[in-house]
């Protein structure tokens, strides 16, 4: 597949290779050849002139007859006519402020005119129709390559429009398409139906049929499919081989000691999802598991067994939270939940247990030099903390476990320094609360194997959600209050959630740049353009203090107290101590506190719809029933009540997660995995091509189990380098 590789300067020339790779980040034949068409125009077919029908787009073959240059009157510019005829009627075409076109279109000469038939003073006529003059010999066979196909329309640039980045085609597709290799086994294609893939290409950029252009479209979301799950089956039977410490529950240890205090019984779910943990731990390579579930599932349990598994074998684990909060949060329910079985070497302590010990980047330095010392030495098995986990100076005795909650906000590189804290290769478990419809997790995590937890606990109340369309209808806010009032007057608990803070620099008051946001705040959603500034925090406490929620017991919470004081409002709001917090979406994931049952979130439209179902599984978490209400003043038609809509109208994470990918875009499942990444998926979706993804996994896991380095399939191994550069390899290989 060398020929692929030749630059595009040798086939177009140095200035139209500069534009392409500029504009499009085309640089190779292949990048040229692999740039498929974004939708087709069809021309229709040939049509008689006096059998033209008004609004159908059709194709005619016809000669010049007239062309008449008429200015328009008290204004600039000017309106071509050009009167063409079959013999037997006459058409007329309309181009605007294209006098030039005089050189050209001819009285009579021939041509092919594309376009809608239009009616403008009761005549027929082509608005700016597309053309093709050609030679009075060659007329019926031009006439028949003409019409007879759809015309592609690719992602262009100002620079270079698609009607010329179509002639670049032309001329790859003439000059190297026998040069195009095929990575797909033979027996693979001849199973599935898929024809080769330089006919793919052929038909991809020059169908003369919707029946081609799906012939070509079903091969290749098949290379794309099967070469993405060849790079990831690679990476499964890389770490395979990598050697690690099997780490198997010892009886009468800690595990066991705390499974006797649980004054509940796990799940059939939560059960199987140990034993499945536990049974990667027992190998000796190391463990790579994505376990999801839905809010409130019960995933923080399952993840502290493992834990607690290891340090009966002398080792110790970790848990990465993304925020001081959440880890925070972690700390004291894990502490809680162990009792003296997390105070080893302390009065009172359990002679089974070990320690907790917490690490965040804001602790003081005595604090900060205890947890050091105690994770250094061995004495802390149990470790907990955000991103300062991960700096040169944090150690470990025996690193057996790294868990790492709500992975989607943390980076590779930083689960990658983490692990590279142990002697040998730690297991990891990746936890999300976020639901991942399932192609979406053979592809982004395709290298993981996958649990999942959908069985709420028993005593989990039901949540239910409405849109509260302030705007619309502001009695409804006000009965909003009510309810806030009415819970609070039942002895429960409140959230209200601001998509902002409140004490940034207002833009204008100050020379400086506005400073970045933190990750809680919002900002504004796909309907936000041109709106008022997000409600905050500050704004909304100080009036609901004076106005509805008066007399209340009312704290604010976001990222950036300072953290004594956000660990000051968590353990009051937990004991019960306030009755309404006001936050940002630093509540989102983690915090537990059963007595709350209802939140209120303010601008709603500009939460993603996946949040806001991270949000309200923040109440119910009790034996009271939870109530979430989703205050926007978006109109009841927009696209942004249409998301609010779907959230109350299910808990179904799993159901949300699709519908917030769909709106979000799929994002590059070989880079970073966010939304606004150029995919390196142009053909295949994610979420649309399940079973042909499926597929791909279970052939591609099967030919790399028979040929690891795929010595016997050079074309798909050329296929896979040309997919991972450098950057997704290195993604890749951090796991």
């Amino acid at each position: 597949m060398g020929a692929l590789d030749e630059p595009l300067k040798e086939l177009v020339g140095d200035r139209t290779a500069k534009v392409l790779a500029d504009s499009l980040k085309l640089r190779t034949v292949g990048d040229l050849l692999h740039h498929y068409p974004r939708r087709y125009v069809e021309r229709g077919q040939l049509t008689s002139l006096d059998e033209l029908e008004v609004d159908e787009h059709v194709t005619v073959l016809a000669r010049i007859e007239k062309v008449t240059l008429i200015p328009f009157r008290g204004r600039k510019g000017d309106r071509l006519e050009v009167v063409v005829t079959d013999g037997r009627s006459r058409l007329s075409l309309v181009f605007f402020n294209q006098g030039w076109r005089q050189k050209e279109l001819r009285p009579g000469a021939q041509g092919l005119f594309a376009g809608k038939v239009g009616l403008f003073n009761r005549t027929r006529q082509l608005a700016s129709p597309d053309y093709q003059l050609i030679d009075a010999e060659e007329g019926s066979a031009a006439a028949e390559q003409f019409a007879g196909r759809l015309i592609p329309v690719y992602p262009a640039s100002a620079q270079l429009p698609s009607w010329k980045l179509s002639l670049c085609v032309d001329l790859a597709l003439t000059k190297h398409l026998a040069d195009v290799g095929e990575p797909l086994p033979a027996e693979l294609r001849a199973e599935h139906g898929l024809i080769p893939l330089p006919e793919a290409l052929q038909l991809i950029h020059r169908p003369h049929s919707q029946a081609e252009k799906e012939r070509a479209q079903a091969r290749l979301r098949w290379d794309e499919a099967f070469v993405l799950q060849v790079a990831l089956a690679q990476r499964r039977a890389a770490d395979t081989a990598l050697p690690a410490v099997a780490r198997r529950p010892v009886p009468g240890g800690v595990l066991d000691a705390f499974d006797a205090r649980l004054p509940f019984t796990l799940t059939e779910g939560q059960q199987q999802v140990c034993a499945e943990i536990f049974a990667d731990l027992a190998t000796e390579h190391p463990m790579h598991r994505l376990l999801q579930g839905e809010v409130g599932s019960g995933k923080t349990l399952v993840a502290l067994r493992a834990m607690l598994a290891v340090v009966d074998t002398g080792g110790q684990a970790v848990l990465l939270a993304p925020t001081e909060v959440l880890a925070q949060q972690h700390h004291r329910s894990i502490v809680e939940m162990m009792g003296d079985l997390a105070e080893a070497g302390m009065i009172g302590g359990s002679e089974l247990g070990t320690r907790v010990a917490l690490l965040t980047g804001s602790m003081g330095a005595a604090a900060r030099r205890g947890a050091l010392l105690d994770m250094a030495s061995g004495k802390a098995g149990l470790a907990i903390g955000t991103h300062a986990l991960i700096e040169d100076k944090v150690q470990f005795a025996d690193l057996g476990l790294v868990v790492v909650d709500e992975q989607h906000r943390f980076g590779v590189e930083q689960r990658d320094a983490l692990r590279a804290k142990g002697e040998q290769p730690p297991h990891l478990l990746v936890m999300t609360a976020t639901p991942i419809p399932r192609t979406v997790a053979m592809t982004v995590f395709g290298d993981l194997e996958t649990s999942v937890l959908d069985q709420l606990p028993s005593g989990r109340s039901p949540i239910s959600t409405h849109v509260v369309p302030a705007l619309e209808k502001p009695n409804f806010l006000v009965r909003a209050w009510e309810r806030v009032r009415e819970e609070v007057g039942k002895g429960h608990q409140a959230y209200v959630v601001c998509p902002r803070i409140g004490d940034e620099e207002e833009p204008g008051k100050s020379g400086k740049k506005k400073r970045k946001e933190d990750p809680e705040e919002v900002g504004g959603g796909a309907d936000s353009e041109e709106k008022r500034p997000p409600l905050s925090v500050l704004e909304t406490a100080a009036k609901l203090a004076k106005g509805p929620l008066a007399g209340l017991r009312i704290e604010i919470l976001h990222g950036r107290l300072a953290p004594e004081a956000k660990d000051d409002v968590m353990r009051r709001f937990a004991a019960g101590q306030v009755d309404v917090l006001v936050a940002t979406t630093v509540i989102e994931v983690g915090v537990n506190v059963p007595n709350s049952t209802a939140m209120v979130i303010m601008d709603a439209d500009r939460f993603g719809v996946s949040q806001l179902h991270q949000l309200r599984g923040r109440v119910g978490r009790g034996s009271a029933p939870g109530l979430c209400l989703l205050v926007s003043d978006m109109p009841a038609a927009g696209a942004a009540r249409a998301r609010l809509d779907a959230v109350a109208g299910t808990l179904d994470g799993f159901a949300l997660s699709r519908i917030d990918l769909e709106q979000r875009r799929e994002g590059d499942v070989l880079g970073q995995a966010q939304s606004g990444v150029k995919s390196s998926l142009k053909v295949l979706s994610v979420l649309d091509d399940e079973e042909v993804i499926a597929t791909a996994r279970a052939e591609a896991t099967r030919l790399v189990a028979a040929d690891p380095a795929l010595a016997d399939h050079p074309e798909l191994r050329t296929a896979l380098e040309s997919l991972l550069d450098e950057d997704r390899a290195e993604y890749l290989e951090k796991g």
